[in-house]
């Protein structure tokens, strides 16, 4: 399994992706801006990460990125906005702007297509790059 999370666009609205999994495109993402790596309000720096299948009490079944540096959970999982992560990654199928706020559309359905595309799998690399 190839997973590269690579980043098109970013800018204080948060930062605009897409999610190849051996090579397809299979969904957008969405994270907050760079912002040093703090906690809860920055995306991750780009590199090299193992996902692991988890089961989170909030999100249920979803895959958690490991090794980041300083951070820990680190969850993919639904949502539309900004004010939905606090530095996980979102998924979603669209992308939308709404006066300055950036966000993803179709969310529910991306996850579940997420989740599909990996059900075999327990445990991933990913690669984060930015090609902005």
């Amino acid at each position: 399994m190839i997973a590269e999370l690579l980043r098109l666009e970013t800018s204080e609205a948060g930062t605009i992706g897409v999610l190849r999994l051996n090579k397809k495109v299979i969904c957008y993402t969405f994270e907050r801006p760079y912002l040093d790596n703090a906690r809860n309000i920055s995306s991750i720096p780009t590199g090299q990460y193992t996902c692991d299948r988890i089961q989170s009490p909030k999100f249920g079944k979803t895959f958690e990125v490991k090794n980041v540096p300083g951070r820990s959970h680190i969850l993919f999982h639904k949502g539309n906005k900004l004010g939905d992560t606090s530095g996980c990654i979102l998924i979603g199928n669209k992308v939308m702007e709404y006066g300055d706020e950036r966000s993803i559309l179709d969310s529910r359905t991306a996850f579940v297509n997420f989740l599909f595309a990996l059900r075999n799998v327990d445990s991933f690399h990913l690669t984060i790059k930015e090609i902005y």
